[in-house]
């Protein structure tokens, strides 16, 4: 059977990590195989934006996925109601929850600095979408506990809508609150028959 060498013995190997009684161990993979890890490790169709999408959809709703033609390519793209849903893994997006907390011992400045450059580049990105007029929401891995739970929490950021034709008018914005989206199309009819 093939023995791993000791980390000491490795080429130019100087990864270390804490043990679970906290006594420094190396990694236990060689960089060739470290690298094909994080490289399987992806960027788009996530087990909790698939879970986000599924609700979604089990609620009646269709939408765009990964849109070019936005900034940031969100995730999850309403255009009808230019809503935006971004689902955002709590470790890469630095969540402060205890996944997001926890930080690898191994290369930590490399570590902290790429999350804190994802952390900016999150910000900046829902600022843009929100100039552009999109309403943006963020749910994070954690949040996903229950469907029951995500669909409250998108059917209340979903069926609370500006109305189109208070912008038109000039007047403030006007919220309303609604339950399917029939009382969305009876909503508005009112409102154009109160207008004309």
């Amino acid at each position: 059977m093939y023995r791993r060498r000791s980390i000491a013995s490795w080429p130019g190997s100087s990864a270390t990590r804490k043990g679970r009684r906290g006594r420094i161990v190396g990694d236990t993979l060689t960089s060739r195989e470290r690298h094909r890890c994080m490289a399987a490790i992806r960027g788009s169709d996530t087990t909790p934006e698939r879970t986000v999408r599924s609700v979604l959809h089990s609620m009646g709703y269709r939408f765009r996925l990964h849109a070019p033609n936005l900034p940031a390519h969100p995730d999850i793209v309403l255009p009808r109601l230019r809503a935006v849903i971004l689902v955002h893994g709590c470790f890469w997006h630095s969540h402060v929850c205890r996944r997001g907390r926890s930080t690898p011992a191994t290369n930590a400045a490399f570590w902290r600095e790429k999350r804190a450059a994802t952390k900016t580049r999150d910000r900046r990105s829902a600022a843009s979408l929100r100039r552009s007029g999109w309403r943006v929401l963020v749910i994070w891995e954690c949040q996903i506990t229950s469907q029951a739970t995500l669909a409250k929490r998108l059917s209340s950021f979903l069926l609370t809508f500006e109305s189109p034709m208070q912008h038109a008018r000039g007047s403030g914005s006007r919220v309303f609150k609604v339950s399917s989206p029939a009382v969305v199309a009876l909503s508005i009819q009112r409102l154009i028959s109160g207008i004309s």
